[in-house]
């Protein structure tokens, strides 16, 4: 007797773990093929203010709001523009960290499923900053924003984005930042069951305000990787297992009406 799969289990289903070993040497390759790639794509200084512009002149074809609307907003506090630049230095690896290591160890057929859809996004995204160089808005002067990592602190980049060697300045497009947060938030609501669930969403809407408020992202950014993420999601979709329900009774063994033995108890009588 078989009943149809949850969307999380009570207990964890250790037989869907992975090898811890073998997790954390992927996800360490993982780390390393996405700052080695970020780093190939640097270096595309001129194309990658070429694409800014046309990347700004779309968004403002199409009605999108101008960044700078919610800069305005961080701008009007000291303490409240550090905290975002805080949040978008400090919150992107660890919160997503912190997320796959709790999905291994409470929900791991979930944790397969998420690192899947994390390492294909983060490979769509690679291929697009190669193809696609991008200014932030903070660099673009038509936008006439504050590079508010630079002025305010804290910041994860250097002063001269040409020869910045520890991260590409030039990637803009897509936002991981915001991608890697939209996955943090749907892995926990389908791997959850608790009524707050939904608040998970707080997390992507947040990263998106800040990335944007900082000026280090377009909301162009945002839509293209939630739609990549999607793709993500429609190609890989969460294996569904069935669940033994478990009887209070022992069941009864189940008679072959079509057996010798029985047709003989059946003459008998």
């Amino acid at each position: 007797m078989h009943t149809r799969s949850e969307p999380a289990e009570r207990e964890p289903d250790t037989s869907a773990r992975p090898p811890l070993v073998r997790e954390l040497l992927l996800v360490a390759g993982l780390f390393l093929v996405y700052k080695l790639g970020r780093q190939a794509a640097n270096g595309h200084v001129e194309e990658a203010f070429h694409n800014a512009g046309h990347v700004w002149s779309f968004e403002r074809a199409v009605g999108l709001p101008g960044e700078g609307a919610v800069q305005g907003v961080l701008l009007h506090s000291h303490t409240l523009v550090q905290a975002a630049n805080t949040y978008y230095a400090t919150v992107h690896f660890p919160a997503t960290l912190a997320f796959l290591v709790w999905l291994y160890w409470r929900r791991p057929r979930h944790y397969v499923w998420s690192r899947r859809v994390l390492a294909a996004l983060t490979g769509a995204a690679l291929a697009l900053h190669l193809l696609f160089p991008l200014a932030p808005p903070r660099m673009l002067r038509a936008a006439g924003l504050v590079d508010t990592g630079q002025v305010y602190g804290p910041t994860v980049y250097g002063d001269t984005p040409a020869t910045d060697s520890m991260a590409n300045q030039f990637a803009a497009m897509p936002s991981l930042h915001v991608g890697w947060a939209m996955a943090v938030a749907v892995g926990l609501i389908v791997a959850t069951r608790s009524r707050w669930r939904l608040l998970w969403l707080l997390h992507p809407l947040l990263t998106l305000l800040v990335v944007v408020g900082t000026a280090n992202h377009y909301w162009l950014d945002a839509i293209v990787v939630g739609a990549l993420l999607a793709v993500a999601y429609a190609a890989l979709r969460l294996p569904r297992t069935p669940v033994r329900a478990h009887l209070p009774w022992p069941a009864a063994p189940a008679r072959n009406y079509a057996s010798p033995a029985y047709a003989r108890s059946g003459a008998q009588r």
